[in-house]
C-alpha cells in the first residue's frame, strides 16, 4: 500500500527523522523531511503528498497549528501525529486539529507502517489535489478565480499578475488568521529578505486597492508578524 506513495514527514529530532525517513524509503515510499512547522507548511504548499506525518512539538509552528493550516488548503489530506505526549486531552486536541491517527513515542516502525497503510486505505482524498487545493474563493461581494488570475470585487474586475494571485490565495486560505511574512515571502518569492519584504508591501497595497470596492473585506497589518484578511 505504501509503495510509490509520497509522504511529508515533519520531525525536528534529526536522528528520529532520519530513521523514519530511511525506513519509509526502504518500504518503497517517497519522503520529504522537514525539520520545523514553517518548513513543513512550505513543503506541503509546494508539493503533492498522499499523507502527512507530523510531530507535535515542532519549532516555529507546532504540529497542531501546521495541521490546521494544511486543512485550510486540503480538507482530505490524511494526517498522522507523532508525539511524546500520551494524555487523553492532548489526543483530543490532535484529533480536533484534523488528525486521522495519533501515535505516542517510542513506537515500533512496523506499527507506524501498519497505521499509515490503514489511513491510506480509508482515505477519500479528492482530485482537488491535482491543482494543490482551493482555486475558487467567494466572500461577501468578492469572487477570486486563482487559476484565471481574476478578482471580482463588488462588480469591479481586476486582472492579477501571478505573484498577486499567489499572495491573495494565501490570504484567502488564512482568512481571519495571520499569514506570516516569512511564509508569504518564501512561497511567493522563493526567499525571505528585506528588499523582497518591501516589494511584498507594495503588492499588499495593490491588493487592497483591488478589494476596495467591497468595503466588508480588509487586509490588516499585524505588526512584526504579517497580514490578515478579514471580513466584517
Amino acid at each position: 500500500m505504501i509503495e510509490g506513495k509520497s509522504i511529508l514527514l515533519v520531525e525536528d529530532d534529526a536522528n528520529l527523522g532520519f530513521v523514519i525517513k530511511d525506513s519509509l524509503v526502504d518500504a518503497g515510499a517517497k519522503v520529504m523531511l522537514a525539520k520545523d512547522g514553517v518548513a513543513g507548511f512550505e513543503a506541503f504548499y509546494d508539493g503533492k503528498f498522499d499523507i502527512c506525518i507530523l510531530d507535535v512539538m515542532l519549532p516555529k509552528k507546532d504540529g497542531f497549528t501546521l495541521a490546521k493550516d494544511i486543512r485550510k488548503i486540503n480538507l482530505d489530506m490524511p494526517i498522522l501525529f507523532l508525539t511524546a505526549k500520551s494524555m487523553v486531552a492532548d489526543k483530543v486536541v490532535g484529533f480536533g486539529a484534523g488528525a486521522d491517527d495519533y501515535m505516542t513515542k517510542p513506537f515500533a516502525f512496523e506499527e507506524l507502517l501498519a497505521r499509515i497503510n490503514a489511513i491510506l486505505r480509508r482515505s477519500t482524498k479528492k482530485l482537488v489535489d491535482e491543482v494543490k487545493g482551493k482555486e475558487l474563493f467567494e466572500l461577501a461581494n468578492t469572487n477570486f478565480d486563482y487559476r484565471n488570475l481574476k478578482l471580482t470585487s463588488n462588480g469591479s474586475v481586476s486582472e492579477l499578475t501571478k505573484k498577486e494571485a499567489e499572495l491573495l490565495r494565501l490570504l484567502f486560505i488564512h482568512q481571519n488568521n495571520v499569514l506570516e511574512r516569512e511564509i508569504a515571502l518564501k512561497l511567493v518569492w522563493g526567499e525571505n529578505d528585506y528588499f523582497l519584504g518591501r516589494s511584498m508591501d507594495v503588492f499588499i497595497s495593490r491588493l487592497r486597492k483591488y478589494l476596495s470596492p467591497d468595503t466588508s473585506i480588509k487586509i490588516e497589518n499585524v505588526h512584526g508578524v504579517g497580514f490578515r484578511l478579514t471580513y466584517v
